[in-house]
């Protein structure tokens, strides 16, 4: 060999060859297994997402079905017989509850409302709609300081329903006589930015009511 230099080099390559044939000879399995485990795994998320849509579309179903009933009472039962799970359990003890009501049970209404109310796993603006609803359907069911204590924390500073909370809490105040603060919390409300026009016009008679005067821009 008259170049020894290049037949060093040669053979060089020939072990890199050897060795990385007999890496992929040892190790082809795990690339086959990879490759398996990647598209099993598309085809599994695939495949769950079709089976969420088919449950989704199931609920919904099986909801419209429920409201269908005229009868209040086969309504309520038949909210009663759908199975559930996660959000969709809020919002079918959501619609129990207002047919519950509906065919007079305040009792069962209250318990739809409360298990919605107590479920920290659902989200907040369920969970918020349900305490305001059953402080207002509960009324003097409640007692008055735990009533408080839920519109107080419902109408914070940023919260969904803290207009509506706001009105409560003013006929909170005259329920327990205290006209005054009935009144001041009635007028505060007036000044608030997200006043839908009924409300606005239901603080206003309360207002009224109380003796006090609605300002000219908004009477």
């Amino acid at each position: 060999m008259s170049n020894p230099e290049s037949f060093i080099d040669e053979v060089n390559e020939e072990l890199k060859r050897d060795r990385l044939f007999a890496f992929m000879r040892k190790w082809a399995w795990l690339a086959v297994l990879l490759v398996l485990v990647l598209v099993g795994g598309a085809a599994w998320n695939e495949w769950s997402k079709a089976q969420e849509r088919t449950r989704a579309q199931a609920f919904g179903d099986a909801i419209v079905g429920a409201l269908e009933n005229e009868d209040v009472a086969a309504r309520a039962g038949a909210l009663r017989a759908i199975a559930a799970q996660g959000d969709q359990q809020g919002i079918l003890n959501l619609l129990l509850a207002a047919s519950e009501l509906e065919a007079g049970d305040t009792a069962a209404a209250m318990t739809a409302l409360a298990s919605v109310e107590a479920d920290s796993t659902l989200p907040q603006s369920y969970r918020q709609i349900a305490a305001l609803k059953r402080v207002i359907i509960g009324g003097a069911e409640i007692p008055m300081a735990e009533r408080e204590q839920i519109l107080n924390g419902l109408a914070a500073p940023g919260q969904a329903f803290r207009p509506l909370a706001l009105e409560q809490l003013a006929l909170l105040a005259l329920e327990s006589g205290d006209r005054d603060t009935a009144l001041s919390r009635a007028q505060a409300l007036l000044q608030e930015a997200d006043v839908t026009p009924g409300l606005r016009r239901r603080v206003m008679q309360l207002i009224v009511v109380l003796g006090g005067e609605v300002p000219s821009d908004l009477g």
